[in-house]
């Protein structure tokens, strides 16, 4: 009897060991295949089967093993699998690979992605629209101009009014369309599909401030227009609200607010061209904060388009007595109650060699 038991248990040991062993082998054999993150496009044929996908994906070397792949589709009751091209990797395990294929085909091989910075202008956003795709920087410029274009948008999102068709405005959308990183379906993708989801992106952001925006004593456009100022003048955020609440101050004083970025716009000229003329400083335009002619008043628009964190600041200023603010060479701000204190600074920083100056 005592053998019986002795051999019955020897028997179950080893049965145990065995299906440890299976389990162990399954679990590996359902890791990546290497660390290799190279993108690999895998076609998948109408009327595929998954065996037949996954018969291919071993003879590309993307899985270790057929069989554990064909067990793990059948525990998860995983069956159809779309036609289409696949993006997939060494690196991927089989668990990620299953989840690729149910989200179906997704991929799109003529993609493009496009970035659009921070506190650029239209300038340069229709420069970007001509490098990626296939519209031209003028196709951008007469779609800006396009009047009936411009009424659908007031029709449509909440914070463009009438603002906007000012024949004063260089570019009708400045200050609008969000910068941010986008994908289009390909490089034949329109302009104003373009805009759509830069507006569409705005609205996102905006939404969440719309009461305090329509609320406050600046309309949105004047608001926006604030804080692409602030944008450019202040490098860290942790500085812009400060920097509009000297804006304000200066506003509430019927100051000018002498901002030269405002200036550089005014001349259409790019921040990293050149130091500014005299009479661009002193130029009577509408954009020229630089100049007497705004004493107490905004530019007619925004003069680059800005990140949420500037709409922000230009929407909850810090409250101070501040009158002036410069930045030196590395973004630093510093922030004076009097005239004489900031040209105090400013021979401080030219000193020490931390004044910026345009080659």
């Amino acid at each position: 009897m005592k053998k019986v038991v002795v051999i019955i248990a020897s028997i179950l040991g080893i049965l145990a060991l065995f299906l440890v062993g299976c389990l162990v082998f399954y679990n590996v054999n359902l890791k990546s295949v290497n660390n290799d993150k190279t993108e690999i496009e895998f076609k998948v044929d109408s009327g595929s089967t998954y065996y037949d996908v996954i018969k291919k994906l071993k003879s590309e070397g993307l899985i270790k093993n057929e069989l554990c792949f064909k067990i793990y589709i059948k525990l998860n009751h995983i069956s159809n699998i779309e036609a289409g091209t696949y993006k997939l990797s060494k690196n991927m395990d089989v668990k990620k690979i299953v989840s690729i294929f149910s989200l179906g085909n997704t991929y799109n091989p003529d993609a493009i992605v496009i970035t659009f910075k921070e506190g650029k202008n239209i300038r340069n956003i229709a420069n970007t629209i001509s490098e990626y795709t296939n519209n031209t920087v003028d196709e951008v410029y007469n779609v800006l101009k396009d009047k009936d274009y411009l009424n659908s948008l007031i029709d449509t999102y909440w914070f463009i009014d009438s603002s906007i068709l000012d024949d004063k405005i260089y570019y009708s959308l400045e200050g609008y369309l969000y910068p941010n990183t986008y994908e289009f379906k390909n490089k034949d993708v329109s302009i104003k599909d373009i805009f759509k989801t830069m507006l569409d992106e705005m609205n996102l952001k905006l939404t969440p401030l719309k009461e305090d925006l329509e609320n406050n004593s600046y309309s949105i456009h004047q608001i926006l227009t604030l804080a692409s100022i602030v944008e450019l003048e202040g490098k860290a955020s942790s500085d812009r609200a400060g920097i509009a609440g000297v804006f304000y101050n200066r506003l509430n004083n019927n100051m000018s607010l002498g901002s030269d970025v405002t200036t550089y716009y005014a001349a259409k000229i790019d921040l990293s061209d050149r130091d500014l003329y005299e009479s661009e400083i002193n130029d009577k335009n509408d954009y020229n904060t630089r100049s007497n002619y705004l004493a107490g008043k905004l530019p007619i628009g925004p003069i680059c388009n800005p990140s949420i964190d500037s709409i922000k600041a230009a929407l909850y200023p810090e409250e101070s007595d501040y009158f002036y603010f410069v930045s030196d060479v590395q973004g630093k701000v510093y922030f004076s109650k009097t005239y004489s204190e900031h040209l105090s600074v400013r021979e401080d920083l030219k000193k020490a060699g931390l004044w910026y100056t345009y080659n």
